[in-house]
């Protein structure tokens, strides 16, 4: 069970500083908003910014850096989400490469952690609880991930995700806490009724295996 735990800051170990020789001299870094969100002198602290669903999290990148080269983003550290309460172990990463207008979704399964980002271009995510257990069964909520805001979702076991591509093209980057099984799968239909999910678009591009499930996941 995910449980968010106290931050606790620690001083940051002296950088060595060298230079390799025969490097040219390089402009000084662009200062950047998102470049660190600690205080200097400190180690680096994960922020995690809850949601309206228990359990889905936000993650803002800790570390972004640009200069004239383009930018560098860490956007995962295993010790960070540790200190930030969140105690899950990636085994798989996955990508997917859509153009605009594709629907992939709503797809799901009942063991698995996921983090997802965008590594490129634009997307809108669809995030819905589908445990019968939970009060929260069946409510949803929409994020837009992009490669400009650099922003993470966790997403918990038995709950379902889709996104729909608002760029010309976007890649869909997910770590997840096992390894993919097709069998073990869920999966609701983008536009069911029941459901009441907003997407941009009323007419995406969709796959024959989403655009083939009937209403609250019954494939018809």
């Amino acid at each position: 069970m995910l449980q968010l735990r106290e931050r606790r800051p620690q001083r940051a170990p002296a950088r060595a500083r060298a230079r390799t020789a025969g490097a040219t001299a390089a402009p000084a870094p662009r200062a950047s908003a998102a470049q660190s969100r600690s205080a200097p002198g400190l180690a680096p602290v994960l922020t995690v910014r809850p949601t309206r669903l228990d359990g889905v999290r936000i993650l803002e990148p800790t570390t972004r850096f640009e200069d004239f080269r383009g930018e560098y983003v860490e956007i995962w550290n295993r010790q960070l989400a540790h200190d930030a309460g969140i105690d899950v172990d990636f085994v798989q990463d996955d990508i997917s490469v859509s153009t605009h207008g594709v629907l992939r979704g709503i797809h799901g399964d009942a063991s698995t952690w996921k983090l997802i980002s965008c590594l490129q271009g634009r997307f809108y995510l669809v995030v819905i609880n589908n445990d019968p257990t939970s009060p929260q069964y069946r409510e949803w909520e929409g994020f837009t991930l992009s490669d400009q805001n650099r922003l993470s979702i966790l997403v918990p076991p038995r709950f379902g995700n889709g996104h729909y591509v608002l760029s010309e093209q976007a890649i869909f980057h997910y770590k997840q806490s096992s390894y993919y099984d097709r069998a073990g799968q869920f999966t609701l239909a983008w536009d069911d009724p029941e459901l009441g999910l907003w997407w941009p678009t009323r007419a995406p591009i969709v796959s024959q295996r989403d655009q083939g499930v009937g209403r609250s996941g019954e494939r018809s």
